[in-house]
């Protein structure tokens, strides 16, 4: 990701610098035409990453045991910077490591946490930058490291049970493309010799099994480049975008996966928006970070289009119930809270409830998937054999 220093226009017409993160000029000034930007200007930003250092996001589980490390010191007594300084030789991971380096030079320099990470906004996540500057602001920052902590902890966890429930299908589909090319490679010339030697007329389905065996055999390379050509494209057009929020909308349109995906975005979203309102951070700037969490462009897009009914004063839980993407309860949980004046709390709890349920439907989704893969495999490897098992009661007619 490459950061941009954007010139823009906002929807009350008053002209303002931000930073913004993409990996293209263009995908940056779609993106901003996408919040309701005018683009004035867009160019390359200096970030002082570590030479020789790839910017890259850091992982959940990475930011969960720095920020723990940092609370822990901070509750020791330790100053910040003499922190990151004991951070930067204990962390074992190497590009971790050399950011906190370069962020505890920073500091020297008379920085503020919240401007070095800024600097680096490719890097660590939006929530991670806002509640650093709502704890500098508040002095707090000990019980802002330590609610991030739980955050991360817990995001882990949600990414953990999402990646074992795609372990099983990934195996079974590298075993089966496995068994379908070594049937087809090896085993069906040794058939096609005999079938050739006792002149028996083949069937229509073993001479395609047999020229696409040959093809595959004399131009294997063709077949690489050509997945490789086309995974290389469909990442770079789902990229752009119009086409991302495209994708991510029929996403939630596929019977089996539209109530996993909404019940990680919503778990998502009640979980960053409790964690940084509870912190401080307006809940204006909040939704700002909330949408870009989701890990769906066409949620984070209508969470961006509360905004300015919220700045008009329209209660959160009404224009949740409006857009009718995530459950009810979520909505419900929300209004409770704008009740009560516990907001936080309530979508904790709201995020908790959605964490079991995508325990659940995860559980679901992996039991359904088992039997449907086993079949479709069977299948495939059930015609490989039948196209070669065809000409053999050719050959009993014939002998008869």
């Amino acid at each position: 990701m490459i950061s941009y220093k954007c010139s823009v226009i906002d929807t009350f017409g008053k002209k303002c610098n931000i930073s913004h993160t993409g990996n293209s000029r263009k995908e940056v000034i779609d993106l901003l035409k996408l919040q309701k930007y005018t683009v004035v200007e867009v160019k390359h930003k200096h970030t002082p990453y570590p030479e020789g250092i790839i910017p890259r996001r850091v992982k959940s589980k990475e930011l969960a045991l720095c920020c723990k490390q940092i609370h822990a010191m901070l509750k020791s007594g330790v100053t910040f910077a003499n922190a990151l300084e004991i951070l930067k030789y204990q962390t074992e991971n190497k590009r971790l490591r050399e950011y906190i380096r370069s962020m505890h030079e920073d500091l020297q320099k008379g920085r503020t946490f919240s401007e070095t990470l800024k600097q680096r906004k490719g890097v660590f996540p939006d929530i991670f930058v806002s509640m650093a500057e709502a704890g500098e602001l508040s002095g707090n920052m000990d019980v802002i490291m330590d609610r991030l902590s739980r955050h991360y902890e817990k995001e882990y966890k949600t990414e953990n049970k999402i990646k074992s429930a795609m372990i099983y299908p990934i195996i079974l589909s590298v075993v089966c493309t496995v068994v379908v090319l070594f049937l087809i490679t090896t085993i069906m010339p040794t058939f096609v010799e005999m079938y050739m030697s006792s002149g028996v007329t083949l069937p229509w389905l073993t001479r395609v099994l047999i020229s696409f065996s040959n093809y595959l055999k004399q131009y294997w390379y063709l077949f690489i480049l050509g997945i490789i050509s086309l995974v290389c494209s469909l990442s770079y057009v789902f990229k752009i975008p119009n086409i991302r929020i495209k994708k991510d909308y029929i996403k939630l349109k596929i019977p089996l996966l539209k109530k996993l995906i909404i019940k990680v975005a919503a778990s998502r979203f009640s979980r960053t928006l409790a964690t940084l309102t509870g912190s401080g951070v307006s809940l204006l700037s909040a939704l700002d970070t909330v949408s870009g969490v989701t890990e769906n462009l066409y949620v984070g897009q209508k969470i961006l289009e509360m905004k300015e009914d919220v700045r008009r004063g329209l209660p959160l839980s009404v224009l949740l119930q409006n857009q009718g993407i995530f459950p009810p309860l979520v909505c419900h949980m929300v209004k409770i809270g704008e009740d009560s004046g516990s907001l936080e709390e309530m979508l904790d709890k709201a995020a908790d409830f959605q964490d079991e349920e995508i325990d659940t439907a995860i559980s679901r989704l992996t039991t359904l998937i088992e039997p449907v893969m086993i079949v479709i495999m069977a299948i495939i490897i059930g015609f490989i054999v039948l196209s070669m098992v065809m000409p053999m009661f050719e050959m009993v007619k014939t002998v008869k």
